[in-house]
């Protein structure tokens, strides 16, 4: 999240984001630790790729792979096929 916001571009990932077509929609599914979601940077950067207009599907509140329980955790899969599924219905593609 940090390097797309940014503009940094040192990896396929990073690239392929800062070449995307601008008026194509894109989703992106954050997961970070409870400490790093509530860090002020990390309103920064969110707001930043909003005002790219990339459409957050946003974590959720659950035990995390480093034992603590809070925000942070990526979206259940279904929550991202659900959003998914609307972007390409909207697009009618599907």
């Amino acid at each position: 999240m940090a390097k797309c916001a940014t503009g940094m571009c040192d990896n396929l990932l990073t690239c392929v984001l800062r070449a995307w077509d601008a008026d194509k929609p894109l989703l992106y599914c954050p997961a970070m630790n409870v400490n790093m979601w509530s860090h002020p940077i990390t309103q920064t950067h969110l707001d930043a790729l909003q005002s790219f207009g990339y459409k957050q599907v946003g974590p959720i509140v659950k035990r995390l792979a480093c034992g603590d329980t809070g925000m942070g955790a990526m979206a259940e899969v279904s929550a991202i096929v659900h959003e998914v599924k609307q972007v390409l219905q909207l697009l009618a593609l599907i």
